[in-house]
């Protein structure tokens, strides 16, 4: 597994469980490197981990916002907990990422993969289909 994947991988997995245990931010540091030394231990730099974990905690209003206009059908709280958090992480990539890191396609196609791998039979066409409206509503500005 590539090791932006990978981080990807345990950025979600941290954001989940803070999300599933109530949104702590004083647990969340903690949560993040316990998952960093158990699905991560061969990764030197956490930078990337963090640099997503931290993106989505600072602009998580506004992501969520967006959400619910990519998913109106679905209100937020009622999308599956690792689907809402593989969207902030694909989202936070989209809209506040850096583009010559990573382009947004290549931030769509990761959040799909996520998406087969740890959600739902149907997540990765619902990751798909919120991730690219967003994208063609961004691609007409």
């Amino acid at each position: 597994m590539a090791s932006r994947h990978l981080s990807r991988s345990i950025a979600m997995q941290s954001l989940y469980e803070w999300d599933f245990g109530g949104k702590d931010l004083s647990k969340l540091q903690g949560v993040v490197e316990r998952n960093i030394k158990e699905f991560g231990p061969g990764i030197e730099d956490t930078t990337f981990i963090w640099e997503i974990i931290n993106g989505v905690i600072k602009h998580l209003p506004q992501i969520d916002k967006i959400i619910a206009k990519g998913a109106p059908e679905w209100p937020i709280d009622q999308i599956a907990i690792i689907d809402r958090n593989i969207l902030r992480i694909g989202i936070y990539e989209l809209l506040f990422g850096d583009r010559d890191k990573v382009p947004p396609k290549v931030a769509i196609n990761e959040a799909i993969e996520l998406a087969k791998s740890f959600g739902g039979e149907s997540s990765g066409k619902f990751v798909n289909g919120v991730l690219g409206t967003i994208y063609r509503e961004l691609e007409k500005k």
